[in-house]
């Protein structure tokens, strides 16, 4: 059927009028009440793999979308190497989340990228007259000089496991306190195909994640790691490797490794976080096993791990800053899942999990673990320390040399 030029033109003019009018009803109305105006969806991304992490954000997500008409989150998984790669070629193509959950250690460097908004305004005007409920470590890696770019996730440090039974075994009454303690521990549990301590010294930033514990305590800091202080944790690991006491496999351990090596019983004492208490109970069900603060040279210290919140840069920053401040306000939904600590010290008090025996010592170390860095070179950073670590466990350079080289790398990356 022949249609004439007339009959097309109008037809086209309904089709426009149609259209406009539905593009118009899907904007925001100002001052018009909530239920006029359109949802708005957020992508988010997040690399948690294990299935209580899946539980926690989806439970996060459930109860924010709950909670309100206005925004809605859609969690997408990618995976920590993938996003890393696509959170820098995003700025290019702009092909990118709406926010983000990314290591705490990262941060700094996204930030000096112009990644994240800036939301120091709303965080002052949410939270200003409670900065000081906030564990200080993980706020201070949401911040670039007196701006702050996002918000803490959750919180989670390092501490000292150690084996019951094998203790009583040995007769060693108590857990050690200090590196003398521990190394008498390791010489009399170092044996019979059992490693006296687990560790992950892996070529990431996982091995220098449990490095850092050693370094701080000897009073030495991650950019003066050539100081008498900085060699001597070096210098421990090392002599802990020629004598028995942490197996030179360790260089390729994971911390979920590590885990495997004490539920299994192939050693008496392990470095690792509140995340893995319900992996060694699940995996070794009878494994009698207590959790201290990590043995001290000068003093006690540990470092802290876990995520923060972004929003991307002119990325419905208002909306999102929505959810930061609903994530932030209630974390007892999710963080028992996640096996982390929330970032509110007030908060921390209210969650009945922590009161566990096995989980109270991780919050006594937060309030004085240490961030890594936080600076925008960590990366570098993190490189030369876990490649000093390997380079003394497997004997290829003394602590001496191994450190001078580091802080060679350290200090071009600094300056």
């Amino acid at each position: 059927m022949k249609i004439s030029r007339i009959t097309v033109c109008l037809l086209a003019a309904a089709v426009f009028i149609l259209t406009a009018a539905g593009c118009s009803s899907k904007k925001k109305t100002v001052g018009a009440p909530e239920s006029s105006k359109s949802k708005v969806t957020l992508t988010m991304w997040d690399y948690f793999e294990g299935v209580n992490s899946q539980r926690g954000v989806k439970a996060l997500i459930t109860a924010f979308n709950e909670s309100q008409d206005n925004v809605e989150i859609d969690a997408v998984f990618t995976p920590r190497d993938e996003m890393d790669k696509q959170l820098s070629i995003g700025l290019i193509s702009n092909k990118l989340p709406d926010i983000v959950l990314i290591d705490g250690c990262d941060y700094a460097s996204r930030i000096s990228m112009g990644l994240f908004a800036d939301v120091t305004d709303n965080f002052n005007k949410d939270f200003g007259s409670k900065v000081d409920d906030f564990y200080a470590g993980p706020l201070s890696t949401c911040k670039s000089g007196d701006r702050y770019y996002g918000v803490p996730f959750g919180c989670n440090d390092l501490g000292f496991f150690y084996n019951k039974d094998m203790f009583k075994a040995a007769h060693i009454t108590n857990p050690p306190a200090t590196w003398a303690e521990m190394t008498a521990a390791c010489e009399k549990l170092s044996k019979n195909g059992v490693y006296g301590l687990a560790i992950s010294a892996i070529k990431n930033d996982e091995g220098s994640f449990q490095f850092m514990p050693w370094l701080y305590s000897t009073g030495a800091a991650y950019n003066k790691i050539n100081s008498s202080e900085g060699i001597k944790s070096f210098a421990l690991l090392q002599d802990y490797v020629k004598k028995g006491y942490i197996s030179k496999e360790a260089i390729n351990w994971t911390q979920a490794d590590a885990e495997k090596q004490f539920a299994t019983g192939k050693a008496s004492m392990m470095l690792n976080g509140p995340w893995n208490i319900e992996t060694v109970v699940t995996d070794a069900p009878q494994l009698d096993f207590g959790i201290v603060e990590i043995p001290k040279d000068l003093n006690h210290a540990s470092v802290t791990g876990g995520e923060n919140m972004g929003i991307i840069k002119g990325h419905h920053e208002a909306e999102a800053w929505e959810f930061l401040k609903f994530t932030v306000t209630n974390s007892l939904v999710y963080i028992d899942d996640m096996g982390y600590i929330p970032c509110l010290k007030s908060l921390a008090l209210q969650d009945k999990t922590l009161e566990n025996p096995r989980i109270k010592p991780f919050v006594t170390i937060l309030d004085y673990a240490t961030p890594r860095g936080p600076t925008p070179q960590w990366p570098k950073v993190s490189a030369a320390l876990y490649t000093a670590e390997q380079q003394v466990m497997l004997n290829q350079k003394s602590p001496k040399e191994a450190a001078d080289e580091a802080q060679k790398v350290i200090d071009a990356a600094l300056q």
